[in-house]
């Protein structure tokens, strides 16, 4: 039970035992707000939400360097938390202490950063500071979460933040601008529909030509620029057989005459004979085979030595300038166009080629490894840009069909009883 003495300065100290049984005291100018608080601490320490008042005092930085040392997760999902709190988290909250956060400043904070991130971005950095909260909450260093209730920037979709393109523009235009050492590898994005880190993963022993399979056991994960290998995939359904599209399982045994396949052998690496980094394979592969295939701005022939590369920037505006040679041009258009297909698109092609060609979104889902089939459906198929003409298949001559038995005048039929031409 606690109790207030009177000190000899003449102020009053609450004294009280907290749960762990620890004598505790605070000094108050008056009786009554001894005794006011007094009765609160009792009451917390009785419904098991006593929060000891100096722990509130402890730095954000502090406490977020524990809760992270503290967190088992994936070391790739451990980075990307180290990321964000190094750059976005602990500049602005690494001082303040833990009691002093309250909601107005939290809601300040997410205003002022949402103007100058994306709302994703800032969603995601404020999910990371909402979990280090709660967990000072369940450890009763503070008393509610001030994150709770804060509004933050509408996440709208942009138009062409995901891109699609046919199978005819893979197949002509795409793959045939692809180095060749590394067609297979967008090949197999395209038609097996396999993330990055699977792609790397995949060993010649998990490819069964004669069957015309894969099969997904393992993957590459990068973290700060390092490769390392991981013996499972993303979750328990990531781990499946795909079949093999006809124009896949050529360009496997292409690669395979390329790179030789002994069964432990990755089937995808560098020149060198390593795994490769993603954002080399972008910068180097990927981005300059989306412009020679003509899907990301433009190289015009002027002449003899003369090229013209033309890209837009992310407002919209074109900009153009003269190379001498067409690999500086396609270089320039690469590294300064914005937007433009990315790797991971081509999974989302595979998923809405499937949906669109009739195949069931159970198989669909077993083939692109998602838990969820909602998954599949909401983030992974897309409307096809050539979707007018299955639109129209549906109704074949059914409208013409429709319309004689409302009369048509040459049909020589009466309509139909209660249906007279209005």
């Amino acid at each position: 039970m606690g109790h207030i003495v009177k000190t000899p300065a003449g102020t009053y100290r609450a004294n009280w035992r907290d749960a762990a049984g620890r004598q505790k005291a605070k000094s108050f100018r008056t009786k009554r707000e001894a005794s006011a608080f007094l009765a609160e601490t009792e009451a917390s320490l009785t419904r098991g939400s006593y929060v000891d008042p100096s722990a509130s005092r402890t730095k954000f930085s502090a406490y977020a360097d524990r809760w992270l040392s503290s967190r088992s997760v994936e070391a790739t999902t451990l980075a990307a938390w180290s990321s964000r709190l190094r750059s976005r988290l602990l500049p602005h909250w690494g001082g303040w202490q833990l009691g002093k956060i309250d909601h107005l400043a939290v809601q300040e904070w997410v205003t002022e950063v949402g103007k100058q991130l994306a709302p994703a971005t800032v969603a995601s950095c404020f999910g990371l500071f909402s979990s280090i909260m709660a967990s000072a909450v369940r450890n009763r260093l503070i008393a509610f979460n001030p994150c709770e209730g804060v509004r933050l920037p509408a996440q709208r979709k942009r138009a062409g933040a995901v891109h699609t393109i046919s199978q005819a523009d893979l197949t002509a235009r795409l793959l045939p601008a692809v180095p060749e050492w590394h067609r297979a590898l967008v090949a197999v994005a395209a038609g097996a529909g396999l993330r990055w880190g699977e792609c790397l993963g995949l060993r010649w022993g998990c490819v069964d030509l004669n069957a015309s399979t894969l099969t997904v056991e393992r993957v590459v994960i990068e973290v700060d620029g390092h490769l390392f290998d991981k013996p499972y995939p993303k979750s328990t359904s990531s781990r499946r057989t795909v079949p093999l599209a006809p124009f896949l399982e050529h360009a496997l045994r292409r690669h395979r005459e390329l790179v030789g396949h002994r069964p432990d052998d990755r089937v995808f690496i560098n020149y060198e004979g390593g795994s490769m980094l993603r954002s080399n394979f972008r910068r180097q592969v990927w981005r300059p085979s989306l412009v020679r295939a003509g899907l990301l701005g433009e190289v015009v022939i002027l002449g003899e030595s003369r090229f013209r590369a033309v890209w837009p920037d992310r407002m919209g505006e074109e900009h153009s300038a003269e190379y001498a040679t067409h690999r500086e041009a396609v270089a320039e258009v690469a590294a300064k166009a914005a937007g433009g297909l990315r790797f991971h698109d081509l999974r989302h092609c595979y998923a809405t080629w499937l949906v669109s060609g009739g195949v069931p979104i159970n198989v669909v889902q077993a083939v692109m490894g998602h838990e969820q089939a909602s998954t599949t459906l909401n983030r992974y198929t897309h409307t096809p840009a050539d979707f007018y003409g299955p639109v129209r298949k549906v109704f074949g001559s059914s409208a013409d069909d429709l319309l004689t038995l409302n009369g048509d005048p040459q049909s020589g039929k009466e309509p139909i009883e209660g249906e007279e031409s209005l």
